[in-house]
């Protein structure tokens, strides 16, 4: 198993265009979760993935774990029977400026919020290469938050790399309190994504991207950060050398999405033995290639990615 990830996946409901939930006729019905996102984009690119959680055994929890076994990832989840747990759902208007994109959220009691280490199939991440998690998960419950501290702390006991997104949601928790609980978890984080904006304002980093990656990786002895810029790109610092990576230019059809799609790129080319200049081209061309995309998960291939990069002189054969 190259990758192992775990976190929540809701179904999300959209309608067509630019329309108001209020007036559609109709919903568009798609899965979607940060890490499981993360599971199907790096599975699609050649990584043998599974993403771990709990949904309940209704319609709607099997139409999840059927919609990210069709993309391409193994779904290894624990089933709940409890009529009080819950499928999480959400809703997405898109529209441009100055309405913008409009989430409303339905997932309160989802049988996520109460799975614990012992009844997931942990034996994934203790063979797994990498474990992949983020900040979404943490704040979803205060059991999560110690699920998630037990996972990365098994991965650390078994020499899995742990990788997380810091993946701020102000829906769910202030600033403060997301700092708090990520802080307590990143010594057992052995390479940490996180936007510049949440480096800001979550973190409290101070001065440009390279200096806020050098100076986490100082302070929490990451091996690698990523801090990634929008539209001027990412940036990567590992073992004290620098990276750059421009994005790729694109027409933006459906933006949800694209930091998973980028994290998926970079683990997928780091699993096939890329180095870090390699998965952040990765990581920059399968983002791009989401936005073109409806829905949350880039159903991309390989030869669309090297295309991309090979397009812009970045084409890396393996």
């Amino acid at each position: 198993m190259d990758l192992v990830t775990f976190g929540e996946t809701m179904l999300r409901l959209s309608p067509p265009g630019h329309e108001r939930i209020e007036q559609a006729g109709e919903l568009d019905l798609r899965a979607a979760g940060a890490e499981s996102n993360v599971a199907v984009n790096a599975d699609r690119l050649g990584a043998e993935t599974a993403w771990l959680s709990k949904l309940p055994d209704s319609p709607l929890g099997r139409k999840v774990a059927a919609a990210l076994r069709a993309q391409g990832t193994s779904p290894e989840v624990v089933w709940s029977d409890d009529d009080d747990l819950r499928q999480g759902v959400y809703f997405l208007e898109q529209a441009g400026e100055p309405r913008g994109t409009g989430v409303v959220y339905d997932r309160q009691d989802a049988a996520v919020t109460t799975a614990t280490a012992d009844e997931l199939a942990t034996e994934f991440v203790e063979r797994a290469g990498y474990l992949h998690t983020s900040g979404i998960t943490p704040a979803l419950s205060e059991t999560l938050a110690e699920t998630t501290a037990d996972l990365l702390g098994l991965a650390q006991e078994t020499g899995t790399t742990a990788t997380f997104d810091v993946n701020y949601r102000s829906k769910l928790w202030s600033p403060e309190e997301a700092r708090a609980t990520l802080e307590s978890l990143f010594p057992d984080v052995d390479v940490l994504f996180v936007a510049e904006r949440d480096a800001r304002n979550v973190l409290a980093r101070e001065g440009d991207a390279e200096a806020i990656a050098r100076g986490l990786a100082d302070e929490f002895a990451f091996g690698t950060v990523v801090v990634t810029r929008g539209d001027e790109g990412a940036l990567a610092v590992r073992n004290g050398d620098g990276f750059e990576q421009p994005t790729f230019e694109t027409e933006t059809h459906d933006p949800v999405g694209t930091g998973d799609a980028f994290v998926g790129g970079y683990l997928a080319s780091r699993v096939d033995g890329g180095d870090v200049e390699d998965a952040l081209a990765w990581g920059a061309a399968t983002a791009a290639l989401k936005r073109t995309i409806p829905g949350d998960v880039a159903l991309v291939t390989r030869d669309e990615v090297e295309s991309v990069l090979s397009e812009s002189g970045s084409g890396i054969d393996r």
